[in-house]
This record gives structure tokens, C-alpha cells and sequence, in this order.
């Protein structure tokens, strides 16, 4: 992958608010609180600590599993199904203290976290199924939000995250995707409740038109968990049916 730049400190305006942010909040890291310097929310050995995807793991979402498994397997929740991506690639087990991150961005307002999240949804593309998406440019498309959601949290989290991935990967973000009906909250719905709830909640924008009706080889979906995947399930059948010939998911976590 391309050297970090999103790693490296902020330069002009940016490196200026930064200066003036940290001396009105001293920086410190989200989760064991020792000091920082400017531009990180996370502290090396924290970030370092988080627990990573690592083999065994379904090959269609990313589920986890113990024990010695030298194959490509699907697990029990995936086998039978036909999801719309090829497959989802998390960057983290599930995990209380990635979860805290998470909700911080999501609910807290926590918008320094959200390159923390994104160079860790970055780590992903060192699986070699994403070399595809590496070589031919594939664009990164958030999940969206809708209007009136993101008007109360005052930005979308994926994009934040996607803006990260972005900077690390190469990688262009492509707002390819709308929300064009506000659903309920997902939390406490299962799969096919989850299904149910999606249906007809996503649209291509006009961007993602254009993009699409060329018939591109592939993009990537971008949100911060992947959990029953009914989500980027419906997002990536928009793009496929809009002309987009493969889609693939990166997720900071697998919830």
C-alpha cells in the first residue's frame, strides 16, 4: 500500500487549528488518556493492542473463529446466502474498546477519532483479495446516511472514515449512494428484520449514475461495522444493479 500520509502531522490551516485546538484541549489518547501530540486521538500501544482479524475467518464476512482451520470456509450464518459483495473485509475482531471508539465518532460527536478509525479500516487492504480494488482504482463509497440524520449528527461517520482510507490507500471517495427513506434503528433487529427495514432505503446519486452506467469494474463500500451485513448487502445491490460489476465491503470492525 502507499506510505500513510494521513499519519503525518497537519500542514497550513489545518496544521493551525490543530496547534490551537491542542493548547484549548491538550490531546490524549481515546482510550488509556496518556498525552498525545497533535494529530493523533490514539496512543501507539493502544492502537496497537486492538485485536486485528487475523486467519481463521469466514471468507464472506469476516466472522472470526478459534481453533486451526487451513481452508477457505463460509460460516453457518453465511452458507446458503447470496449477498450482493463478493465479500466484507473487517480490519478488527469485535471488541469492547474499538466498539467505544466507534460509538464516541457515532454519538459523541468524537470527530478526532474518525482517522484513528480510518487507518485502522485501511489495515484491511493488506488482504490480497483487495489487490484488484488497488490496481484498478476502485472508488470508496461511503454508506450514507439520511439528510435528516446527518443534520442532527452534523456529518457522516463513513465518510469520515472513507476520507482516512482515502488518504492512506489512494484510493478516491465517491459519494455513489443516497438515502432516499430514514429507517429505523437497526440495534436491536436481527438479519431479516434488518432486510426488511433496508428495503428500498438506498439510491444511486447522480454521481453514482454516472459512475455506474460505465459498468466499472468494482468499488468498495465503506462503513464503521459490519454486523448481520444487511446494510452494505442492500447498498451494494444499488451499485450492481446500477452497472457496477463488483463490490466489495471494508469495515473498521466486525460486530
Amino acid at each position: 500500500m502507499p506510505t500513510d500520509p494521513a499519519s503525518e502531522p497537519p500542514h497550513g490551516w489545518r496544521a493551525l487549528v490543530s496547534r490551537t485546538l491542542d493548547l484549548v484541549y491538550p490531546p490524549s489518547c481515546g482510550l488509556c488518556h496518556a498525552p498525545l501530540a497533535h494529530g493523533r486521538a490514539l496512543c501507539g500501544a493502544c492502537a496497537d493492542s486492538l485485536p486485528r482479524l487475523t486467519e481463521p475467518y469466514c471468507a464472506v464476512c469476516g466472522e472470526s473463529f478459534d481453533g486451526v482451520i487451513e481452508t477457505s470456509f463460509e460460516c453457518p450464518n453465511c452458507t446458503g446466502l447470496d449477498p450482493a459483495f463478493e465479500f466484507a473485509r473487517p480490519a478488527l475482531r469485535k471488541d469492547l474498546r474499538t466498539m467505544e471508539l466507534i460509538h464516541g465518532l457515532k454519538y459523541q460527536k468524537a470527530l478526532h477519532l474518525a482517522p484513528e478509525l480510518g487507518r485502522l479500516a485501511a489495515e484491511s487492504f493488506a488482504d490480497p483479495r483487495l489487490a484488484p480494488a488497488l490496481a484498478e482504482s476502485w472508488p470508496l463509497v461511503p454508506v450514507p446516511l439520511h439528510p435528516a440524520r446527518q443534520r442532527e449528527r452534523f456529518f457522516n461517520q463513513a465518510a469520515e472514515i472513507a476520507r482516512t482510507v482515502s488518504a492512506v490507500t489512494g484510493l478516491p471517495v465517491l459519494p455513489a449512494l443516497k438515502r432516499i427513506r430514514k429507517t429505523e434503528t437497526q440495534t436491536h433487529f436481527g438479519r431479516t428484520q434488518r432486510l426488511a427495514n433496508l428495503k428500498g432505503a438506498f439510491a444511486l446519486s447522480r454521481t453514482g449514475t454516472r459512475f455506474a452506467s460505465g459498468k466499472p469494474p468494482g468499488a468498495v463500500v465503506i462503513d464503521d461495522v459490519f454486523t448481520t451485513g444487511s446494510t452494505v448487502h442492500e447498498c451494494a445491490r444499488v451499485l450492481r444493479r446500477g452497472g457496477v460489476q463488483k463490490v466489495i465491503v471494508v469495515t473498521v470492525m466486525r460486530g
